[in-house]
């Protein structure tokens, strides 16, 4: 078994944040649960001199804004770091969509829930706002994206978000099984997924095995919290407990857990 990324005390990887400020405080305390350090910075007057020193770079479409659309594009051509875009909202609305498409040419790793990633590869998809449906979940519908993903290019790794999660590269297709659906009940979530990929991205990893390292670390958190609590317990506590075994699960045999298989 490979050693576990996690928590980063021999490379202090430095991760630049472009991200929402819904979860800019959750995402930087998040990095920092994990030995990691972050920046959110987001003014253009800035990237030169910052692409200097980051290993990693996050990009986030939680809320746009034509200041921040700016700031997205001009630091996904600036970036010579890896990058993980993660195209919130892409199901949404046509703009966010074509800002998916432009910012993905340069992306290392695209990742966005399975609706998002169904509409980024031109499938319907029965979203409403942010969130996935459950009918983009059904097994026919899945088949369809893991199929359409394989199609798009094979420099990049895509992340699809789910009760299962999909991971896909040209045609290597993970299924990563871990989590608990009250994963989906506090925001935020799936922006802390998008730093951890970029941080293991950062370390040197390869993308396909940090997206898949990241993705299953997270999810285990959250069983970890779930096992943690007392039951009936408040989404308010398991959040925290979840944010708590960011900082602790690393303690544990916690890669002897991951759930999945190569298709």
């Amino acid at each position: 078994m490979k050693r576990s990324p996690f928590p980063f005390t021999e490379q202090s990887v430095l991760v630049h944040c472009i991200t929402n400020e819904i979860t800019n405080e959750l995402l930087a305390n998040a990095l920092l649960f994990i030995g990691a350090k972050p920046i959110m910075a987001e003014d253009p007057r800035e990237f030169a001199d910052l692409f200097e020193q980051t290993d990693s770079v996050l990009l986030n479409l939680g809320r746009i804004s034509p200041a921040k659309e700016q700031a997205l594009k001009i630091a996904s051509h600036m970036a010579t770091q890896p990058i993980v875009l993660d195209i919130v909202g892409a199901a949404a609305s046509s703009l966010r969509l074509a800002l998916s498409k432009e910012l993905a040419v340069n992306a290392t790793v695209v990742k966005g829930n399975i609706s998002e990633m169904r509409s980024f590869c031109g499938l319907a998809t029965k979203s409403r706002g942010v969130d996935g449906s459950p009918f983009d979940q059904q097994a026919a519908e899945m088949d369809e994206l893991i199929t359409a993903l394989k199609k798009l290019p094979s420099t990049t790794t895509y992340l699809a978000t789910g009760p299962t999660d999909v991971i896909v590269q040209g045609e290597t297709v993970l299924l990563l099984e871990n989590g608990v659906a009250e994963l989906d009940s506090f925001t935020g979530t799936g922006d802390i997924v998008g730093a951890l990929i970029a941080s293991v991205l950062g370390a040197g990893y390869p993308s396909l095995e940090a997206t898949r390292l990241a993705v299953s670390y997270f999810n285990l958190c959250g069983e970890a919290a779930k096992k943690s609590l007392v039951q009936p317990m408040g989404l308010a506590d398991f959040r925290q407990e979840t944010c708590n075994q960011l900082s602790l699960l690393h303690q544990t045999c916690w890669q002897k857990q991951m759930k999945g298989k190569k298709l």
